[in-house]
């Protein structure tokens, strides 16, 4: 039961990527470079904190 609604909810979100990306291009494109930027951001954080852990956690 748990396998078909997880392929139910996977549908249902490649459909409305694909309706947000027909419909608006624009906007999609938009979505797109937030997440690239907020992936951006957290493995620049994830570098600092482990830059910061490797000289012993001195600020």
């Amino acid at each position: 039961m748990a396998v078909n609604s997880k392929k139910i909810a996977v549908y249902v979100l490649v459909v409305f990527a694909l309706y947000v990306i027909i419909t608006d291009p624009s906007k999609a494109a938009d979505y797109v470079q937030i997440g690239f930027e907020g992936i951006s951001d957290a493995a620049r954080s994830i570098g600092d904190f482990m830059t910061w852990v490797a000289h012993g956690g001195n600020s």
